[in-house]
């Protein structure tokens, strides 16, 4: 029984530190990308060229 009492405490120590870096995370702006990679694939970028002359 006391094993699962020591269970239960590290769960919830690994699971506080893991919500104290998410609001970490999400407090210094990691969230924020709102034009990301798989946005940017669907609109078409112009093809720039040089003209010779």
């Amino acid at each position: 029984m006391s094993v699962l009492i020591g269970l239960l405490v590290v769960s919830m120590l690994i699971s506080g530190g893991f919500l104290i870096a998410f609001f970490w995370s999400n407090k210094n702006g990691q969230f924020e990308d709102q034009f990301s990679s798989a946005n940017r694939i669907l609109f078409e970028d112009k093809i720039k060229t040089k003209n010779k002359n």
